[in-house]
Parts: C-alpha cells; sequence; structure tokens
C-alpha cells in the first residue's frame, strides 16, 4: 500500500454507505440542497438525482478507502487536477494534521479556508510510487469456497452488517437471489480465485482467499477438473508470493475431488508453501469433546473417511469400541489392519443403522436423514463432521455443531463471521491451517491423517490460546 498504510487512524468507516443516524441526516442536507437548488432553478430530473448521489458516494468512498489509488502522473500531467479531487492520503492527513472534523472532496476549498496540508501531494506522490514494492505477504491463507446462493450474500464485500453476524437465512436476502444465481453463471463461465478479506493473527498476516464455485459443483463429476485448476491456481500463486502456509476448506480437499490435496503436492515435489487440509485438528477437536471417562461405545458413520478412518483408529486404541458403518468390506478391512492388533478387537464393522440402537454417542461424518436419526436412543448426541451440517430432527437428543475453534482474544479486526459460526470462531480444519503456520512445521499435512500427530497439534492450538468451541443444540 506503500506510505498510506503508516496510516492507523481511521476516522470513519471504509465504505461510504455506513453512517451513525445523525450523521445520514447531515449527509442528507448536504446531498439535498444542491439537488433542491437545482429543482428550484428548473433543471432537475430523475437522472440527476441519482448521478448526484452515485457520484458522491463514490468520492466518498474514495477519501476512506485508505490505499492509495489515484497515479501520481495524473497530478504531474495535469498540476490543476489536484485541487479538484483530493485523494486517501489527503484526506487522512487531513483528519490527522489538521484538526478538523471533515473533509471536502476538493482540495480548493482547503486553499480559500487555509485549511491545507502541505504535505499531502509530496506524500501522494511517495506512495503512489512505492505502492507494492512495501507490501506484505501474507504467511498464512485459507483457501475458501462459496456453500449455496444465499450464503454467497455472507461475504463481506456485499453486506458488511449481514456478514458481520453468524449466516442464516434472513428475508430480506431473497430478492437478491437471482442477482446471486447470476454471479454463479459468470463464475462458472469464467473465474479465477480471488481475495476475500484479510486480518492480523498473531502479528502473522493471515488472507482468506475464495475459490469462487459453488457447493453443488464440487459434485458435477464434469466439473472436477476446472475446480482442481482454480486450486491450482491459488497454490501456485501463494508459492510465488512467498506464502508459508496454504490452508484447504472443507470441498477444496474432497477425497474424490484431490486426494486430500495429494494431488498438488505430487505433481509440484518442490512447492515452497506447504499445502494443508487442516483435519488433523478437526478430528482432535472431535475427540476432544467425547467424555474419556462415560464413553465405551460410539457409533461412526463416514467411517472410511480422512476424518472417519482417523477417529476409528484413535478410539480403538483408547479401548472404545467403534461401530464402523460402511458397506465396503475391503476398505473396513484396511482399516483394521492399520490398528495395534491388541486394539482391533474395538473395531466393529456394522452395515445398517439399527446396529447403534443401544449406543448414545453418534460420530456423523456422512449427512443422515431424519429416518435414519429415529435409530439412536433417547438421549443420545450427535457429533459432526459432515458438510452440511445434519438437521437437529430429534427432541430427545442433543446435536453437535460443526468442529471449531475460537481464536485468541488479543486477535483483533474480524468484522465478518465465517459461515455459521460466531465472530472470532473458524472451522477446525481453519485453525488447523493456522497452528502449522505459528508452529512452523514444514511438512505437508495432506492425504491420510496420521493419527500420532493428534495430540501433538491439539496440544499446540492450546498453547497458541485457541479454544475449543462446543455447543450442543437440543429440537424444540
Amino acid at each position: 500500500m506503500g506510505e498510506i498504510g503508516m496510516f492507523q487512524v481511521v476516522p470513519q468507516p471504509f465504505t461510504a454507505g455506513h453512517a451513525t443516524f445523525l450523521e445520514q441526516i447531515l449527509l442528507g442536507g448536504v446531498i439535498g440542497i444542491p439537488i433542491l437548488g437545482c429543482y428550484v432553478m428548473g433543471y432537475g430530473s430523475i437522472a440527476m438525482i441519482y448521478s448526484y448521489v452515485l457520484v458522491f458516494d463514490f468520492l466518498r468512498c474514495l477519501g476512506h478507502c485508505n490505499f492509495e489509488i489515484i497515479p501520481h502522473q495524473l497530478f504531474l500531467a495535469l498540476p490543476f487536477m489536484k485541487y479538484l479531487i483530493y485523494t486517501p492520503t489527503y484526506h487522512s492527513l487531513h483528519h490527522t494534521e489538521m484538526g478538523t472534523n471533515y473533509c471536502l472532496f476538493m482540495p480548493l476549498f482547503d486553499v480559500i479556508g487555509n485549511t491545507l496540508n502541505p504535505k499531502s501531494w509530496e506524500m501522494h506522490t511517495k506512495a503512489s510510487i512505492q505502492s507494492g514494492t512495501n507490501s506484505q505477504v501474507p504467511n498464512f491463507v485459507f483457501l475458501a469456497h462459496v456453500v449455496d446462493i444465499t450464503s454467497a450474500l455472507h461475504v463481506p464485500y456485499v453486506f458488511r452488517s449481514f456478514s458481520s453476524i453468524p449466516y442464516t437465512t434472513t428475508p430480506y436476502i431473497i430478492p437478491l437471489l437471482p442477482l446471486s444465481f447470476l454471479a454463479m453463471i459468470i463464475m462458472w463461465i469464467y473465474s479465477k480465485p480471488f481475495l476475500n478479506t484479510f486480518y492480523y493473527l498473531n502479528n502473522y498476516l493471515h488472507q482468506t482467499w475464495v475459490i469462487p464455485r459453488f457447493g453443488f459443483q464440487y459434485f458435477l463429476p464434469f466439473a472436477t477438473n476446472g475446480i482442481n485448476n482454480q486450486i491450482e491456481l491459488a497454490i501456485l500463486r501463494a508459492n510465488k508470493l512467498g506464502v508459508k502456509v496454504i490452508s484447504l476448506a472443507a470441498l477444496n480437499k474432497n477425497e474424490g475431488l484431490n486426494g486430500g490435496g495429494t494431488l498438488f503436492v505430487n505433481k509440484y515435489p518442490n512447492l515452497k508453501v506447504r499445502v494443508v487440509h487442516g483435519n488433523t485438528l478437526t478430528a482432535a477437536v472431535i475427540l476432544n469433546q467425547i467424555p474419556k471417562h462415560d464413553v465405551n461405545e460410539v457409533f461412526l458413520t463416514g467411517a472410511t473417511s480422512k476424518l472417519g478412518r482417523a477417529i476409528a483408529l484413535y478410539l480403538c486404541t483408547k479401548q472404545v469400541r467403534v461401530l464402523m458403518l460402511t458397506s465396503s468390506t475391503e476398505r473396513f478391512q484396511k482399516i483394521l489392519k492399520e490398528a495395534p492388533y491388541e486394539y482391533q478387537k474395538y473395531l466393529v464393522h456394522v452395515t445398517k443403522y439399527q446396529a447403534a440402537r443401544n449406543c448414545k454417542t453418534w460420530i456423523v461424518g456422512k449427512w443422515i436423514t431424519p429416518r435414519e436419526q429415529k435409530f439412536a436412543p433417547v438421549g443420545a448426541h450427535f457429533h459432526q463432521f459432515v458438510v452440511p451440517p445434519v438437521l437437529p430432527y430429534r427432541s430427545d437428543c442433543t446435536y453437535g455443531d460443526l468442529a471449531a475453534m475460537r481464536l485468541p482474544p488479543h486477535v483483533k479486526g474480524l468484522g465478518s463471521c465465517e459461515y455459521t459460526m460466531e465472530r472470532g470462531v473458524v472451522h477446525a480444519c481453519h485453525a488447523g491451517g493456522v497452528v502449522h503456520s505459528l508452529e512452523g512445521w514444514t511438512h505437508h499435512e495432506v492425504g491420510a491423517i496420521d493419527v500420532q500427530r493428534i495430540d501433538l497439534v491439539w496440544e499446540a492450538a492450546l498453547k497458541h490460546g485457541l479454544m475449543p468451541v462446543s455447543s450442543f443444540k437440543k429440537t424444540d
């Protein structure tokens, strides 16, 4: 951002549309007087009103954006322009050094009122010339994806007020769904990963990039190559920038899509950026939600998935009987052989939900219908690592949220929520990438979960101040 990055005081929000009620009244007066004057003189029109409001809003955004976008060459070629339009540098200096409460769009008025800061254009030139040369490279990038056309409206650059609270479908976004659908089609035709938002975490610049693909697209066979190309492009971009760790969100590391990230690591063996799926910490969060002394048996769906395998192998070594629901005897046997011989008896192959009629601890890794939930006994609890979460159908049972961790209290600047999570809470796989970065681990975390590292990753997360988030929901 050049020198503009030195200014820490942000007098108003970055976007022009957010102000207090009193400010909105005053701004209405500021905007309304010229419009009223035009009508009094007989030159008013609907087009004039819209044009004036849009230009006014654009100029407010220009001053508040806090990074320099106007090239200094414009003022060199046309010196009079520096009196006709202000810059973010000019706006920041005006508030921080001139002691004024407002900054007009045209510095000419400051010349008239003797409130002009003589350093403004010198600083602007320096910021413009150095733009990009002093930018910080993020140590960690989380590669997210859109879930559906409604949650796509939850990103910060659509509605900041909406993204500042946990996602839920609200009536006022329903009229916008056709626009979201149109955006999906456009991104499907031509799309690239793009920057969503960024924030600082333990003095590490942490960015979130978004793959502009919607959840259902990940399950279309003909879309596989296109999605993998987008993920590969993001990884190579991060590698080129000097990013240390890039973590893949839920569907971006789907086993059927790219083998949990192994596709990219095998294709580019010399990658400097570490590719991480973060599932080791997800497994750790789920396992640490299970009471250590009161549970002797669990029922596990999605038992042969990456997470299901790790959970089953971990629990059997704790002498917990694991009912592994899978239709594939071959995949069950493969996992069974990985368990130490003396603990193999704790892994039990089941093919029907009826086998869990007496099991009160369900770990759901594959979406289950309300009908399938009926087989759980009264008082059962559903832990889950399935996306999207299961519907809480049973009123006599409790349901856990997806595995998540709360960031340390000293992390600031989090203005938006991650999907359905509270502010300052991220999915466990996201937190797993953060821990990988903070620990400085140099290995890729892709493919099968290393069960031996589950406790190590859990302890590292707690060491850095991340805390597990577990909330049990009971239906009404």
